[in-house]
């Protein structure tokens, strides 16, 4: 399927800006008013991996150490910790200053809830709590977490790609599998849940009594500095409206422009391409391996021959191919994990014919599959339009229901058959950060329930991760990398159908934006 037959019906550019000029009230200079790539449906960054919630989350919630430009964990809220010399006691000291948005000081017994909450979804920390022995406060500023055996990445995992942000104790003893709905955190930013309006719009405000760190920001360290008196989401679904809206600067960023749109937007006065990540974007298609029909492991091996990656990618970024990476494996490429192991699979020569035979022989009996796509996320329509179409050439029978992002994360948290309002396949992307190790690739882990959304189970796998955490050296961490891209290929926890670079578009006047992973507000300057 190419490109243009996917936007076939969609918005097309006419002359000069070629777009439709949206109705939107003025802002003041003070305010900053982007345009996110879906509505914020969930407060809670620890229950959800949507984007949008971590986005909001680094706003409102502070770290305890965030990693720097090089991937080095720095500390954000402690002043520092001291470590015993056997490795297995690790004590904390919050820095001075620290209030939560309700005007509480910020104290141990919340780190220690938070971290808890936190450990039960997020990969760093499951693995922490299942090396951890206690985790208590001292006093109002220091806590101690004591090990049954030395966690050398301690810091990594706190401020690494699975980011620890600290909540008040209360929010933190909500169960980590129900959502927390207020968000009272002590970032820079406050969040206004008086100003929400669902499906359409978001803001929060500077924080006053937020006291940044005084080193220069760098990824997700340093200074935290809100130069913004606001900051507003403008839900604008339409991709053309939204590139018209900045063109006329009544909004100043639009996280997500459509790829067709670039060419038009790096040639409008006044707007500017910025690269918010220096790693791609891959994108995979999530499986729900507890229910019929891909609970068949030979059903999943058989959709491999099909899978053309190049066509999914060409299908999200068209003739813009220095935007797309292929092939990509199950580590994001240009990290240190990724490699070619097991990757004929992919890079193979595709095979059609072979997996339709493949399918008839997997004992499929042809039951309707629910492949959920989000129709307001721009690079994930045509993922799944390449998706949907391919696999109903191989013979399976696609029930293909289109929904708001929004819609589609709260239904994919379902495992009830896909006739009882569950699903059986959807398309997403990930940070390239959060894939570029087994310890916070969610898609990889094999712990069934425990695990993200679709429940794959692979004690192979599982056994892997544990040996990476215990891993000597890089080499060794690189080997067992290896072995696992193996196995995932031969069980399919999910499909890797390539990665992207989609740059976000931009007012000229805005500077001091932080490449990071996600969207960070803190640096940003409106000229």
């Amino acid at each position: 399927m190419r490109r243009r037959q996917l936007l076939a019906g969609g918005v097309a550019l006419a002359a000069g800006s070629g777009l439709t000029r949206p109705s939107l009230a003025a802002s003041p200079a003070s305010t900053l008013r982007f345009v996110p790539q879906a509505d914020l449906s969930s407060l809670d960054p620890v229950w959800t991996t949507a984007t949008v919630a971590f986005n909001h989350g680094m706003m409102v919630y502070d770290t305890l150490y965030g990693i720097d430009a090089s991937l080095t964990p720095r500390p954000q809220m402690v002043a520092g910790h001291e470590v015993s010399d056997d490795g297995l006691s690790w004590t904390f000291t919050l820095r001075d200053g620290l209030v939560f948005h309700d005007d509480e000081p910020v104290r141990a017994i919340d780190c220690v809830a938070s971290i808890n909450r936190w450990g039960r979804r997020k990969g760093f920390g499951q693995q922490l709590l299942a090396l951890t022995q206690e985790i208590a406060a001292l006093d109002d500023r220091r806590f101690r977490i004591r090990l049954k055996s030395p966690f050398p990445l301690m810091t990594f995992a706190l401020g690494g790609p699975d980011i620890c942000m600290i909540m008040p104790e209360r929010q933190a003893k909500v169960d980590a599998f129900a959502q927390v709905t207020d968000a009272i955190g002590s970032g820079p930013f406050r969040y206004l849940p008086g100003e929400r309006v669902s499906g359409s719009f978001s803001a929060w405000e500077r924080f006053a009594k937020y006291q940044p760190r005084q080193e220069p920001p760098s990824f997700w360290a340093g200074g935290k500095v809100a130069n913004v008196a606001r900051v507003e989401w403008r839900v604008i679904p339409d991709p053309a409206t939204a590139a018209n809206a900045l063109q006329q600067g009544e909004v100043d960023w639009l996280e997500s422009p459509l790829f067709d749109l670039l060419p038009t937007l790096r040639r409008q006065p006044g707007v500017k391409l910025v690269s918010t990540s220096s790693l791609p974007t891959p994108g995979v298609i999530a499986l729900n391996h507890t229910q019929p029909p891909f609970d068949n492991p030979k059903l999943l091996r058989a959709i491999l021959p099909a899978i053309d990656q190049a066509e999914f990618m060409s299908a999200v970024v068209g003739d813009q191919t220095d935007l797309m990476t292929v092939p990509t494996g199950v580590f994001t490429p240009g990290t240190p994990m990724a490699g070619d192991a097991g990757m004929e699979v992919l890079t193979g020569k595709r095979d059609l014919a072979l997996a339709r035979k493949l399918v008839a022989e997997s004992g499929y009996k042809g039951e309707p599959v629910v492949f959920m796509s989000a129709s307001d996320q721009a690079a994930l329509v045509p993922i799944a339009q390449v998706g949907q179409s391919l696999f109903r050439q191989i013979g399976i029978n696609v029930d293909f229901q289109s929904m708001d992002w929004g819609t589609l994360v709260g239904r994919r948290a379902s495992d009830k058959p896909a006739a009882e309002g569950g699903w059986n396949v959807f398309c997403t992307s990930w940070a390239g950060l959060s894939l570029s190790n087994p310890g916070s690739h969610f898609p990889l882990r094999g712990n069934g329930k425990g695990g993200w959304f679709g429940w794959p189970t692979s004690p192979r796998l599982e056994s892997l991760r544990d040996a990476w955490f215990a891993a000597p050296d890089l080499a060794e961490q690189k080997r067992i990398c290896a072995g696992m891209q193996r196995i995932a290929l031969e069980e399919v926890p999910f499909v890797p159908v390539g990665s992207y670079n989609l740059p976000a578009a931009m007012r000229g006047s805005l500077d001091g934006v932080v490449q990071a992973s996600g969207t960070m507000f803190w640096g940003v300057r409106k000229g």
